[in-house]
């Protein structure tokens, strides 16, 4: 996806752009408003950093062998910030491009919500990372449990994949599906080891090779402890 994004004559460079954008747009600006930025400035800072991914091909050199995307993305950030930090960004808002469409005024209610201890915004941006990549897995698995018909299954079951402290005991849950205890046991199983392999392959997606998955998830739970 990253390789096709830094392909400018590729037909399905502006689909994977955008495939990032949506990824990764909410971690990058949570960074910057951890930063201090003002939430006009922040909009404006990351939507000229992905004009500026366009615009100068940084995306070609993102290959495989260059280590984490994730890692890529921040420091490009960094180094984009360092140039930008005086300028008018307003002005240059989309480095006169079509704005990209991100969704602000979900990210700065996501923002604000965030747990308000105090991080750097180096960990915000691996906690926004993290919860993120969740989010997708999530997302993915609800719409194969839609596609073949078990949506209110999913509704039922799903709660079981977090730590929730108010989960439904499996014989309550049992009698509201019309099944069996052993039966829903089985299926909250199928649904944990089918919702971690599609965690995996969304982080297969933003690393070098296969073995650097398990790693990569390690610090993605580690992003998410306080």
């Amino acid at each position: 996806m990253v390789v096709e994004a830094g392909r400018r004559s590729s037909p399905q460079s502006a689909d994977a752009l955008a495939t990032l954008c949506e990824i990764y747009w909410f971690p990058l600006y949570a960074y910057v408003r951890r930063q201090g930025q003002s939430t006009d400035d922040a909009q404006d800072l990351t939507q000229a950093f992905f004009a500026h991914l366009l615009d100068k091909q940084t995306l070609r050199v993102a290959d495989r062998e260059r280590g984490h995307f994730r890692s890529f993305l921040l420091t490009s950030l960094k180094h984009f910030l360092a140039k930008q930090w005086r300028r008018d960004a307003a002005q240059k808002r989309g480095g006169g491009r079509a704005p990209i469409a991100l969704d602000f005024d979900d990210g700065e209610t996501r923002y604000r919500i965030a747990p308000s201890h105090e991080s750097t915004p180096e960990k915000l941006f691996e906690r926004q990372w993290a919860l993120t990549l969740l989010a997708r897995a999530l997302a993915t698995l609800h719409r194969e449990f839609e596609a073949s018909g078990k949506a209110a299954r999913f509704v039922s079951l799903k709660m079981y994949l977090g730590g929730e402290k108010s989960r439904v005991p499996y014989r309550e849950l049992a009698g509201q599906l019309d099944t069996s205890e052993g039966a829903v046991k089985v299926a909250i199983h199928r649904m944990r080891r089918r919702y971690r392999a599609i965690l995996r392959d969304e982080i297969r997606h933003t690393v070098d090779a296969a073995e650097d998955v398990d790693d990569e998830l390690r610090r993605l739970f580690d992003a998410l402890t306080p």
